[in-house]
């Protein structure tokens, strides 16, 4: 029997779970939406029942299961494979994940944040490949990201790095002097939406009035960028704000460590080039003037696929 993995993916929005080989190729998975009003309890019990009807198709295949690869929407004590704590959902504060699955399933586990799990997918499989210093961020529910520095995936002190969606940017929406916020309070999907909710009136006429029927409860970011797509003016100016609060983010990523690769994944990188060209634009203009030309932003390679595949890389034997 040859030996595969199982990945599971723990989000703010979506769960996973996948069966794979451990060079990140994935074979069969479910995927459902994170009850996450009903908190951790109900996640827990989503992984309950997926789990095993992957482990029957490893049977199925004549191949067994040998480790299990947890990527989590949170901070990480990576040694102990304990969340600190989710942003999004509640019940996870200090929760023993590793022991959780390894007493379901009696198998070894990994559990590492998402960001960095998917870092590692990314550089291994996806638009890291060739690189030995590379970045990747995801913009999604939340925001965070990963480090690989001289070809091994940075963990800090063993409790993740990276976590770039809680530096700090100016705040545009706040008129008082100085205002700072975190990117991921400001550039998030739920923040860009909640946002553009309460305060976009959207002028008849207009391609996002047309779009959203003149309803702004009705904006998301997909319709926000569609609109940019089509010259909306207001639309156009709304994502340049969040990609120069990002691009700022990156510039001192750039100047700090020096990626030669950046590569954006989530939810709210699917807008593309309306959102990646003005995040290069502003990465270009307030980064480290030396290396600038010298670094490149490109779109994640692996998409839905990219937690998965560095939970299945970074499985335990």
């Amino acid at each position: 029997m040859f030996p595969l993995a199982i990945a599971i993916e723990i989000g703010g929005t979506k769960v996973q779970a996948a069966l794979g080989e451990r060079d990140g190729k994935i074979l069969a998975r479910e995927r459902g939406i994170a009850p996450a009003s009903e908190g951790a309890q109900a996640i827990l019990a989503w992984f309950d029942e997926a789990v095993p009807k992957l482990l029957n198709e490893a049977k199925s295949r004549g191949a067994r299961v040998d480790g299990i690869g947890v990527g989590f929407g949170g901070p990480v004590e990576t040694a102990t494979g304990k969340a600190l704590v989710s942003h999004q959902v509640g019940g996870w504060s200090d929760y023993p994940i590793k022991q959780h699955f390894e007493s379901r399933f009696g198998l070894p586990v990994f559990v590492g944040n998402d960001s960095s799990v998917s870092c590692w997918g990314e550089y291994c499989r996806g638009a890291g490949r060739g690189t030995q210093t590379f970045c990747y961020m995801n913009i999604g529910s939340g925001i965070g990201g990963g480090f690989v520095i001289n070809g091994a995936l940075h963990n800090g002190q063993g409790l993740g790095a990276a976590e770039i969606g809680h530096t700090y940017v100016p705040d545009w929406t706040n008129p008082a002097p100085g205002a700072l916020s975190k990117i991921e309070d400001l550039c998030s999907g739920w923040a860009i939406e909640k946002r553009m909710r309460a305060t976009a009136k959207p002028t008849p006429g207009t391609p996002l009035h047309a779009l959203c029927g003149g309803d702004p409860q009705q904006i998301t970011c997909a319709l926000l960028g569609e609109a940019a797509r089509e010259g909306d003016a207001f639309a156009i100016r709304a994502l340049d704000e969040v990609a120069h609060a990002i691009g700022i983010a990156l510039a001192n990523v750039v100047t700090l460590i020096h990626p030669e690769r950046i590569a954006l994944g989530g939810g709210v990188s699917l807008l593309g080039g309306m959102l990646l060209d003005p995040i290069r634009k502003h990465v270009d203009a307030l980064c480290f003037g030396a290396f600038r030309g010298k670094y490149r932003i490109v779109p994640c390679a692996l998409g839905e696929d990219v937690v998965l595949a560095g939970c299945l890389l970074l499985a335990p034997h």
